[in-house]
C-alpha cells in the first residue's frame, strides 16, 4: 500500500467525502465534497466562491476529510486525510470539470460556472484503515514533505518478555519470539492495552 494507490482509491471508489473546516469561532463545520482528481502529492476538489466553505478555506487553509467504502462496519474501508490547501488556477478547474462531466449537470452554463474554483490538498498526512480484513489493516502516510504524525505504540529495549501485552492485544499483532517484542504496526488498533499492562514501562507512544 502507498499513498498514490490510496488517493486513487479515494477518487475512484469513494469519491464523496466528509470534509471538516473551522468557522470564525474555531468551531468545526463539516460538508460533503467530491474528490475530483489526485496526484502523487495531492487531492483536488471544487467549491464555489459564493459558499461559506470558500471563505473558510481562504481564511484558514486547512482541512480534514474522511471517506468510507463498504456496506457494514466489518466490511468498511476508511480513508482519512488532513492538511493544508491552496486555490488552483482557472486552467486546473477546467481540466477537473472535463474529468468529472456530471458537474455540467449541476452547473449547466458557462455563466453558472463562473464562480467555481478548484483547490488542492497539497501537504499533510493520512491513514488507510480497513476492518474488512483479519487482522485489521492500517497504513499511515504523509505527503508534500510533511513529517509522519505521532500516535503509534512501540516496544522498547526495556521489554522483559513477560507476555502480558500478548494476552491483551485484540488483534494478536505483537510478536515476542525475540526481545524486545514488536508490534506489527499495519495491524495495530492503537487501543493502548499493551501500554497499560506493561510492568516494565517498555511500551511507548511515538
Amino acid at each position: 500500500m502507498n499513498k498514490t494507490k490510496i488517493f486513487k482509491f479515494l477518487y475512484e471508489h469513494i469519491h464523496t467525502v466528509i470534509m471538516a473546516t473551522t468557522d470564525d469561532d474555531g468551531k468545526p463545520v463539516t460538508c460533503a465534497i467530491d474528490i475530483m482528481d489526485f496526484e502523487a502529492d495531492g487531492l483536488y476538489f471544487l467549491t464555489a466562491k459564493g459558499k461559506s466553505l470558500y471563505s473558510r478555506l481562504k481564511t484558514r487553509p486547512y482541512v480534514a476529510l474522511t471517506g468510507i467504502k463498504g456496506e457494514s462496519t466489518m466490511t468498511r474501508i476508511a480513508v482519512s486525510v488532513r492538511g493544508a490547501v491552496r486555490e488552483c488556477d482557472r486552467q486546473k478547474l477546467l481540466l477537473l470539470l472535463e474529468k468529472n462531466p456530471y458537474m455540467y449537470e449541476i452547473y449547466p452554463t458557462g455563466v453558472s460556472r463562473k464562480n467555481l474554483t478548484a483547490f488542492i490538498l497539497y501537504r499533510g498526512s493520512g491513514e488507510w484503515f480497513s476492518l474488512s480484513k483479519k487482522p485489521i489493516e492500517r497504513f499511515a502516510f504523509s505527503f508534500g514533505e510533511t513529517v509522519m504524525p505521532n500516535g503509534r505504540y512501540v516496544i522498547t529495549e526495556k521489554c522483559i518478555g513477560c507476555g502480558k501485552c500478548l494476552a491483551v492485544c485484540p488483534q494478536s499483532c505483537i510478536e515476542a519470539e525475540t526481545l524486545p517484542a514488536s508490534i506489527l504496526q499495519e495491524h495495530c488498533l492503537h487501543c493502548g492495552n499493551c501500554y497499560d499492562v506493561c510492568p516494565a514501562g517498555a511500551v511507548e507512544r511515538r
